[in-house]
């Protein structure tokens, strides 16, 4: 990044100079500072051990939300370091350990680009913020982008159900202006999340999104396995422990002609919408 305006996402690691900070675990297993920039360097960045000018990127080791204050190991000296440079107008990106796993994974997943917060009053303690929809959403979404079930994941032919192709597309290119016009931004799923469609954050609430378009398959068809689906995916956000408070979303092309699927979805604690105005988000 050096310098450059930040997204709020690391998208690469390629001609990116780390420092790592913090034990550095990897989906469970703790990764050697050797493995991590071996892993690292495989991705086309380069290592540095202290903070300097030419760091763009640090990785904190431990989860968002933790307080790091361990002095004597100079612990939070390179966040307090990262932090002074972004004040001064050159933005270095801090992600988390989570992050950094989905920068190594070589599968194109971005990594959240975390928020600090210093303790006034000179302290060398540094907060890494979390963010509502950690471990649920990715990157920003592209309508090219949305998620296609596998074959054979159910018995019904998905392909045919939820491709509409054209019309699936377009369902999801409207939500993303829709959201994006409330400042809103879509994001597609995290790498170790389920496969929804599209998800997005507001305040303390993180949506995940089944898209059903209705053209060239029975629309009561759809709709019950869009319900199916969304509702197996926030049950198990939840048991996962996402960070917010999850809410699942059926998107459909158009307003259905049934009237009941609003009220049963509202009995199961479902928002229904529907393009080209998205009632509701």
């Amino acid at each position: 990044m050096n310098g450059k305006q930040c997204d709020g996402w690391v998208h690469s690691l390629r001609g990116q100079t780390i420092c790592f900070t913090g034990g550095v675990f990897i989906d469970g297993k703790r990764l050697v500072r050797r493995e991590c920039v071996e892993r690292a360097e495989k991705r086309k960045a380069q290592c540095k051990e202290e903070f300097s000018g030419q760091i763009t990127l640090v990785v904190h080791g431990d989860l968002a939300g933790k307080v790091v204050t361990d002095e004597k190991r100079k612990y939070s000296e390179k966040l307090v370091a990262a932090d002074r440079e972004r004040e001064r107008g050159h933005h270095v990106c801090v992600v988390d350990a989570d992050g950094f796993a989905d920068l190594i994974n070589g599968r194109g997943h971005p990594a959240r680009c975390r928020t600090l917060k210093r303790f006034p009053g000179g302290s060398r303690q540094v907060l890494v913020l979390p963010e509502t929809g950690d471990g649920v959403l990715g990157g920003p979404l592209r309508a090219s982008q949305a998620s296609r079930h596998q074959p054979g994941e159910l018995s019904l032919d998905l392909a045919a159900l939820d491709k509409g192709t054209e019309a699936h597309e377009s369902t999801v290119a409207a939500l993303i202006a829709h959201l994006a016009r409330r400042k809103v931004q879509v994001c597609r799923p995290a790498r170790r999340a389920p496969r929804f469609d599209a998800g997005w954050s507001r305040d303390k609430d993180v949506f995940i999104a089944e898209v059903k378009s209705l053209t060239g398959g029975r629309e009561e068809q759809q709709i019950r396995l869009g319900i199916g689906q969304v509702l197996d995916y926030a049950h198990q956000m939840r048991v996962a422990g996402a960070h917010g408070q999850v809410r699942p979303v059926l998107v459909l092309e158009r307003r259905p002609t049934d009237p009941r699927w609003a009220s049963l979805a509202e009995h199961s604690g479902i928002l229904l919408t529907w393009g080209p105005d998205f009632p509701g988000c």
